[in-house]
Formats: C-alpha cells, sequence, structure tokens
C-alpha cells in the first residue's frame, strides 16, 4: 500500500487557542503535540470508529499523559484484558443501584460543606467543590477510614487533586520529567497517608473493611496469568480513582455555578424545577436519577448539566495510538500513528448544535445526549469510556441542587473568568460571593 501523503495544508501546534480555527472541511488534520506528529479528527463518525467499531485497533495515546504519576496499572493499564478486568471489579460500586445508595451520603457531605459558608464572605468555588468531591469520593469508593484519617485524606486529596487539574498536557512544562515541586509535594502527602490505610486494611479481617473499590482490589486474585495487585499497585489505583472522581466533579460543579450566575433565567428555571421535584418527592432533596435516553425529555436541572458537560468537558482532549495499520475516511495509516480529538471542539460544532457558543439547556428537548454518533463524549465511549458516568451524574445533580437552595453566588464586579485548558477544562480562578436565598 503506497505511504500516506503529507498533510498538504501542513501540520500546526497543537494548541487549545486554536481549536476552533482547524478547518471543518478537513475530517482528519495533521497537528503537531510538542514536536511529535498526530492526526486530529474533527468528524464525530471518525471520532466513534476510533473509540467504539475500530476500538480494538487502538491502544492509549502517549501524547498527553494525564496521570503519568499516579498509576499505570489497573484502569489505566494499556492492556485491555487488565483494564476490563479492573472495570468489573470497580463496576458493582458505581453501577446506577450502587449510585441510589450513596445518595444519602452525598447529600448530607454536600450538606456539610455549604453550612460552613457565610454571607458576603468569598469563596473560593474550586476549592470548595474540589473538598466535597473528595469527601464524598474517599466515603463511596474506599469505604470510610477512622475520622481523624478522614479529614486529613480528604484535605489532602483535594489539595492534590486540584495540583492535578492544573497540570499542563503538552508544552515545556509537560515535557519535564519530573512533576511541578507543588504536585510532587501534594502527591507524595497523599500517596504516604493513603498507604498507611491500605497497609491497615490489607490485614484486618475481610469483615472489617468496609465494601468500596478498596475492597474488592484488596479481595482480588488476580486475572489470566496476571497476579494481583501488590499493595503499591493498589495504593496507586486507588489515587488514580480517587483523584479522576475529584478532579472531573470539581471542574463541573465550578463552571455550573459560575454559568447560573451569569444566567439569571436558567437559575430562575432551574430554582423551579428543584422546588418541583422536591415537592413530588419529600423525602428526595436531590434531583431525580439521571434517565438519558429513557421516557420522555430530562427534567430542566438535568438538561442544564447536559448543557454544562457539552460547554466545558472537564477531559477535553483524548489521544489514542494505532495498534496496526488503520484507515480513517479515505486514508491509511501506519501503526503507531497518534490519533487525538477534542471533545470541547466537537460539542460547539454548529452542525450538530446551533448557536454552539449559548448556554441553551432546552436543546435537550429534542436532542438526546448520547456518545452514538460521536458527538456528545464527556465521559467518552466504548469499552474505556467512563466507568463512574452514573455516579457523577448523581453526583452533581446532588451537589447542584445542595448549593442552589441554599445559596445565590455572584461574581465579584471587575472579574473576568477565562477557561484553563490543562489535564482538565477548568476555570482559571473562581472566587464567588455567597448569600442565602
Amino acid at each position: 500500500m503506497p505511504p500516506t501523503p503529507r498533510d498538504p495544508g501542513g501540520p500546526v501546534e497543537f494548541r487549545f487557542g486554536r481549536l476552533r480555527r482547524l478547518s471543518r472541511r478537513r475530517p482528519v488534520r495533521t497537528v503537531r503535540v510538542d514536536g511529535e506528529p498526530a492526526e486530529f479528527l474533527t468528524d464525530p463518525a471518525l471520532v466513534r470508529r476510533v473509540l467504539v467499531t475500530d476500538g480494538k485497533l487502538y491502544g492509549k495515546g502517549e501524547l498527553f499523559q494525564k496521570a503519568r504519576i499516579l498509576s499505570r496499572a489497573g484502569l489505566l493499564a494499556p492492556d485491555d484484558s487488565q483494564h476490563r478486568h479492573y472495570r468489573r471489579l470497580a463496576h458493582p460500586y458505581l453501577r446506577t443501584a450502587a449510585v441510589a445508595g450513596h445518595a444519602p451520603l452525598m447529600e448530607r457531605i454536600a450538606r456539610d460543606t455549604v453550612a460552613a459558608w457565610r454571607p458576603g464572605r468569598p469563596v473560593d468555588v474550586q476549592a470548595e467543590m474540589g473538598r466535597a468531591a473528595a469527601r464524598i469520593a474517599l466515603a463511596t469508593l474506599l469505604g470510610t477510614p477512622p475520622h481523624g484519617r478522614a479529614d486529613e485524606l480528604a484535605e489532602r486529596l483535594a489539595v492534590l487533586s486540584w495540583e492535578m487539574s492544573r497540570k499542563p498536557l503538552h508544552g515545556r512544562a509537560a515535557r519535564r520529567q519530573d512533576p511541578s515541586r507543588r504536585l510532587a509535594r501534594a502527591f507524595g502527602g497523599f500517596r504516604t497517608l493513603l498507604a498507611s490505610h491500605v497497609a491497615d486494611a490489607l490485614t484486618a479481617p475481610a469483615q472489617d473493611v468496609a465494601p468500596g473499590y478498596l475492597s474488592a482490589l484488596l479481595a482480588d486474585a488476580g486475572h489470566g496469568d496476571a497476579d494481583a495487585l501488590g499493595a503499591d499497585e493498589i495504593c496507586a489505583e486507588a489515587v488514580m480513582m480517587l483523584v479522576a472522581a475529584t478532579v472531573t466533579t470539581a471542574s463541573v460543579m465550578s463552571w455550573s455555578l459560575y454559568l447560573l450566575a451569569e444566567h439569571p433565567l436558567v437559575e430562575e428555571k432551574v430554582l423551579k424545577d428543584l422546588a418541583r421535584t422536591a415537592a413530588e418527592d419529600p423525602g428526595e432533596t436531590g434531583t431525580a436519577p439521571a434517565g438519558h435516553g429513557h421516557g420522555g425529555p430530562p427534567g430542566y436541572t438535568l438538561r442544564f448539566l447536559t448543557e454544562v458537560l457539552r460547554l466545558y468537558p472537564p477531559v477535553w482532549v483524548t489521544c489514542r495510538k494505532a495498534l496496526t495499520e488503520v484507515a480513517l475516511g479515505e486514508r491509511t495509516y501506519p501503526a503507531g500513528t497518534h490519533v487525538m480529538f477534542s471533545s470541547y471542539f466537537l460539542h460547539r460544532d454548529p452542525v450538530r448544535y446551533p448557536d454552539p457558543h449559548r448556554l441553551d439547556p432546552d436543546r435537550w428537548l429534542t436532542a438526546r445526549p448520547t456518545a452514538h454518533d460521536g458527538a456528545y463524549l464527556p465521559f467518552g465511549a466504548g469499552a474505556r469510556g467512563c466507568v463512574g458516568e452514573a455516579f457523577a451524574w448523581r453526583e452533581l445533580e446532588i451537589l447542584l441542587g445542595t448549593v442552589a437552595r441554599e445559596w445565590r453566588l455572584t461574581v465579584p464586579p471587575g472579574s473576568r473568568i477565562t477557561a484553563s485548558a490543562d489535564t482538565t477544562l477548568h476555570p482559571r480562578r473562581l472566587v464567588m460571593i455567597p448569600q442565602p436565598r
């Protein structure tokens, strides 16, 4: 087969600020990431092919090492069979039925978080949402540690998650072999404390270990020819899962609260929807469980969150590596080719989403958020899609409902909120002023 010709337009250096300028007339365009060539996909059908239809032909990409210092085993393992094994271990604690059981604890943590706020006193929203998400992740995935240790673990996890969230994905800072000093310090502090908890769990009777992903890892006998994870690997896997659950939730909640403050009419509709939900079921403090693709249109609060994830997907860029020769469109590419796409770019395609930069929750009255056609991918798609999607929807609904019912948040006059495209797509800095409802 003849070699693939060079991109006639020449490769351009990949930058977040250039996403909108990448030609939509070309479904595949060659770009460079830190000097390495990659094929950037702008056609949702091709993205679906890479993630789903031909997913077995692609492995984990190497251009964006989002979790390089966290774990290389378990769910992040490049080997598909190993990934599937640990996915099966995690699934019982993240599936929809299990999430319903987590809801009361999520609600309690959310209430405790906002109860500490004071009228008129500025709140670092990302830090507060990070602390809430960290406590929820620890209690539901790790099992409840001793009280004193739980508080310290949550605080250290929140700090580590913030440092991971703003870790550069590419460029000079990302090319350094070692993480930044602050990230390394945050990682070491949390890892040491978590390792102590894991060591205690390893020596404790099985019935004394709280059920969760950690207990599943401790009881795991391995898979196929691979041995079970050792203590260090179990700790690394737990760190990865906890950080992933925290950074994404903190990012989405930060954007949600900011957008409510910037769009009073949307905020009013969310509050009415929350009041309606509470009136229909007084014992339910969160919104209805996510029901994408089932029954009628989702409620307004869920439509709002769906729209926030469209505009600001926390995992905004993804890379895969071809394991063999692959076909994309009318061209073929050799094994080893890096293939990448941006959910941020796909979510703002005016062909799929009219007036794509406008916040419009009601666009989801007729559309359905699905990864089926590759045009809506906040949680990825295919065999390596986010295993915690149902967990994330429920957590976001509960956190948003708790904050919005209790507090009206505003941005201080003169503040300029900008997006920072690092490991997650998060506000560069978001300080808001709370006032009671």
